[in-house]
């Protein structure tokens, strides 16, 4: 088959290359996918630049997300799953075989069902985006009634964490940089988008709140965005962060304790399998609602993969995806 693979750290035009490789089998407990279109990351350049690296042996297939069909599978595994429409979650985590590729092979609860009024693209689309927005959303208990403020509303976790939060009863904020992200967030079902640029977005999102504040933040710049997020939250509040920041942010913590806040950490390699799993269902529960939706796309062959992985590192807006076939 083909595939893009590294076995060395650096620069994507420098380390990234396409070959032919045996095509994997699956073994006790996998299924092998035909990849249709694989999610670019920002963890997959970070991963290959060597800024957050990972356990590498001989070589390493890039991306963690896909989308395809199962065409073969393991002992131990239906055969009745042969055929089936999947999406992937963390497919390169652990595994030489991630989804830049035309075969993948991961554990069978990594590869879910993908409802059939979803695109590849979308199944594509979700896996390391919706599952980090359904942990910060979630993983302090239920969100039906309280206000959700997602920083980056236009970005793909914000993207998802809008749809998770409104799809379980929440009111939701975001905050965004300028006009075209804006339109996005609020495509997306945010009842409030704000500018985080113009001086008075604390005292907007006050005004929109009243005296009860924020409940819970989806937070991708703890350092950035503290302050603001200190001056709108409630007491009791949650803020849960899933990205580092170049520098550590310094933690006011006699503020943090005025507001009773609780801070929590979000890292998907780290979360137990078990909540994972639930992850996985919840999100394919909302996609067969049709309550997910697709980012604007931009796609790239196999051969530009290089190019794909420079335009995440470059903050592009929306989903960038390869297509291997």
């Amino acid at each position: 088959m083909r595939a893009a693979l590294y076995d060395r750290h650096g620069p994507a035009s420098e380390v990234l290359r396409v070959e032919d490789v045996e095509r994997p089998e699956p073994g006790p407990g996998q299924v092998r996918v035909r990849i249709e279109a694989s999610g670019v990351n920002p963890t997959d350049w970070k991963s290959r630049s060597g800024a957050t690296p990972r356990p590498m042996a001989t070589f390493q297939i890039p991306h963690l997300d896909g989308a395809g069909v199962i065409d073969a599978v393991g002992e131990g595994v239906d055969p009745a799953r042969i055929g089936q429409r999947v999406w992937l979650w963390l497919a390169a985590a652990g595994s030489p075989w991630g989804t830049a590729a035309e075969w993948s092979v991961v554990p069978q609860e990594k590869a879910v069902p993908l409802p059939g009024n979803a695109s590849a693209e979308l199944g594509a689309s979700l896996g390391v985006p919706a599952m980090t927005a359904h942990r910060c959303l979630f993983a302090g208990g239920p969100i039906d009634g309280k206000t959700v403020l997602v920083a980056g509303g236009a970005g793909a976790v914000g993207h998802y964490a809008i749809e998770l939060a409104k799809r379980a009863g929440a009111r939701v904020i975001t905050t965004v940089s300028g006009p075209q992200k804006a339109e996005l967030a609020a495509k997306a079902g945010a009842d409030l988008v704000v500018n985080y640029r113009e001086a008075d977005a604390a005292g907007e999102i006050r005004a929109f709140t009243g005296d009860a504040g924020v409940d819970h933040v989806v937070e991708v710049a703890l350092g950035t965005n503290l302050k603001l997020d200190l001056a709108v939250i409630g007491n009791g509040a949650q803020i849960a962060c899933y990205a580092a920041e170049p520098a550590d942010p310094a933690l006011p913590v006699r503020a943090c304790m005025t507001a009773n806040l609780v801070l929590r950490f979000v890292l998907l390699y780290n979360v137990p399998t078990e909540a994972m799993i639930r992850a996985a269902r919840d999100i394919t529960d909302a996609v067969a609602d049709g309550a997910l939706t697709e980012l604007p796309v931009t796609r790239f062959s196999l051969d530009d993969i290089a190019a794909a992985q420079d335009a995440v590192e470059s903050g592009a807006v929306g989903k960038v995806l390869v297509i291997p076939g």
